[in-house]
C-alpha cells in the first residue's frame, strides 16, 4: 500500500510525484516505458513509445522556468549540467522591439532542451527524493475500486497496487475514460474536438543559427516554429492544417528544405547536420476533462490538452501539479473540490489557448481556400494588430510576450460558440497596416505551392 500512485513518468508525472513526496506523501510512479539510458545517450538510445511527442520539437517557457525555480530547482541544475540552453525570450524579439534590452527582461529567462534530455533530468532528480519510488516497464490495465471509490490500479500481469489516491498523469493518450467505464464508474463531463493542426518537423545539430525572427512565425497558410535546444541542437517545423493535402509533400526532406528556403528569417535553420528525417505529428485534440472523484484525480494533459504550438503544455501541467499539492495540503489529503479548483486555475489558460488556436486554424484554412479570414471578433482583430505592432514597439512587444509565455494571465476570450466563424463570414474591420496578418517576409500561397513541386 502506497499513499499515492502517479501514472506516467513524463514531465508532469515526475513533477507531481516530487512535489507530493516532498510534502511527506509516499508516492509510487508507474510507467510502461524503460528507464533513461546513460547520461548523454538519451537522444540516441531512449525509446518512449508511451509519449507520442517524445521526438517532437519542445520549448520551455519562462512561466515554467519561474515555477521550477520556486519548487524544483534541482531539476534545473541537472539540466544545466546536461547542456540545456539558457534562453531569454526578450532577446529573440525583433531588433527594434528588443531595443538593446530593458530592465525586467530577466523575467523572460528559461532553460530549454529536447524532450529526452528534459525527461532524463527530471528522472535523475526524482531518483534522489525520499519517499518516491519509480517503477518502469509496468503497464496499467484498469482501476481497483471499492464502494464507488478508486483504491488503486490493476496491472497487466494480474497484480494490483493499492493506494489512497491515484493521480493520472498519463498525458494525451490516457486511457482513463475506458478504465472508468470498465469499473462501472461514470465518465467525468468534458469536451473534445480535433485541433486540426499537423506538424512536419526536423531536428538539427551544428553551429546554432542566428535567431532573426519570432520563434513562432505566422505566414500565409502555414506557421513556422524555430526552436533552439540543448548541446547545439535545434528543431524546425511547419505547422499546417490537416485539411491541406498539398502540405503532405513536406514529408519528403528535399521538398521540406525547398519550402523552408522560401522564408528569409528561417531558411538558414536548415544549415546544420540533420538528426532526423521529417517527423509528422497530427491527430491532435483539444480536450477538457477535469477529473476529481474519491480516490482519483487527473493532472496535466490527462485532464486538459491543446495544440502544442504555443509551448504551454509543460508550464500548465506544472501549475496543475502545484495546484494539487496545495489542495491536498489545505484539505488534509482529500480530493473534494479539486475539479472546481482546476476550473478556477487551469480552465482560463485552456480557454484562451483554444480561442487562439481555433482562430488560427480557421485563418489557415481560409488561406488554403483563397478566402481572407475576417471574423467578427474584435478580440482577434486586436490580437492581430498587437502582433504586427509588437515587431516595432518595445513596450507592446513585452506586453504581448508576458501574455504569450503566461507570465500574465491571457485575456478571457469572448463568450460564445467554441469555434469562431469560418472564411466567408461577415467581415470585421480590415486590419490596419500595423496589424497586417503576415508582416514577416515569406511566400504567398502560390509561391509556397511552387516550392512543393
Amino acid at each position: 500500500m502506497t499513499d499515492i500512485i502517479v501514472l506516467g513518468a513524463g514531465l508532469t508525472g515526475l513533477a507531481t510525484a516530487m512535489l507530493l513526496a516532498r510534502d511527506g506523501h509516499h508516492v509510487t510512479v508507474l510507467d510502461r516505458d524503460p528507464a533513461p539510458p546513460a547520461a548523454g545517450r538519451e537522444w540516441d538510445e531512449w525509446d518512449r513509445p508511451g509519449v507520442a511527442q517524445f521526438r517532437d520539437p519542445h520549448i520551455m517557457l519562462p512561466h515554467w522556468h519561474a515555477q521550477m525555480l520556486a519548487d524544483l530547482p534541482g531539476v534545473l541544475d541537472r539540466l544545466r549540467a546536461a547542456g540545456a540552453l539558457r534562453l531569454n525570450f526578450a532577446t529573440v524579439l525583433a531588433p527594434a522591439a528588443y531595443d538593446g534590452g530593458r530592465p525586467g527582461d530577466e523575467r523572460f529567462d528559461t532553460l530549454t532542451a529536447r524532450r529526452p534530455v528534459l525527461e532524463a533530468a527530471f528522472a535523475a532528480e526524482a531518483g534522489s527524493v525520499t519517499g518516491l519510488t519509480i517503477r518502469r516497464g509496468v503497464t496499467v490495465a484498469g482501476l481497483l475500486t471499492l464502494g464507488g471509490r478508486v483504491t488503486g490500479v490493476r496491472l497487466t500481469d494480474g497484480t494490483g497496487v493499492q493506494a489512497r489516491l491515484v493521480v493520472d498523469c498519463g498525458g494525451r493518450r490516457s486511457a482513463l475514460s475506458s478504465w472508468l467505464t470498465a469499473a462501472g464508474l461514470p465518465k467525468p463531463p468534458g469536451e473534445r474536438s480535433d485541433a486540426g493542426f499537423v506538424y512536419y518537423a526536423r531536428h538539427f545539430q551544428g553551429d546554432p543559427p542566428d535567431v532573426l525572427g519570432p520563434l513562432l512565425q505566422h505566414h500565409d497558410s502555414v506557421s513556422l516554429i524555430t526552436l533552439p535546444a540543448d548541446n547545439d541542437t535545434w528543431s524546425v517545423g511547419f505547422v499546417t492544417s490537416g485539411r491541406d493535402h498539398a502540405m503532405r509533400a513536406l514529408r519528403d526532406p528535399a521538398v521540406w528544405e525547398a519550402a523552408l528556403a522560401r522564408y528569409p528569417l528561417a531558411a538558414h535553420w536548415a544549415a546544420g547536420k540533420p538528426l532526423t528525417g521529417v517527423d509528422v505529428m497530427g491527430g491532435l485534440a483539444d480536450r477538457w476533462r477535469p477529473v476529481s472523484m474519491p480516490g482519483l484525480v487527473a493532472v496535466g494533459d490527462a485532464a486538459c490538452c491543446t495544440n502544442p504550438s504555443l509551448g504551454r503544455g509543460a508550464g500548465v501541467g506544472l501549475l496543475h501539479a502545484r495546484t494539487l499539492r496545495d489542495h491536498l495540503r489545505a484539505t488534509g489529503g482529500e480530493t473534494d473540490g479539486f475539479a472546481a479548483r482546476t476550473a478556477e486555475v487551469i480552465e482560463p489558460l485552456y480557454r484562451a489557448t483554444v480561442w487562439f488556436d481555433r482562430h488560427r486554424i480557421a485563418e489557415i484554412d481560409g488561406d488554403v481556400q483563397g478566402l481572407p479570414y475576417r471574423p467578427n471578433d474584435p478580440a482577434w482583430t486586436a490580437a492581430r494588430m498587437l502582433h504586427g505592432s509588437a515587431l516595432h514597439d518595445p513596450v507592446l512587444a513585452r506586453a504581448g510576450l508576458d501574455v504569450g509565455v503566461l507570465l500574465r494571465p491571457p485575456p478571457a476570450p469572448p463568450a460564445g460558440p467554441g469555434l469562431p466563424p469560418g472564411p466567408g463570414s461577415p467581415p470585421g474591420e480590415r486590419y490596419p497596416v500595423a496589424g497586417e496578418r503576415y508582416p514577416l517576409p515569406g511566400p504567398d500561397r502560390a509561391e509556397l505551392l511552387a516550392a512543393l513541386r
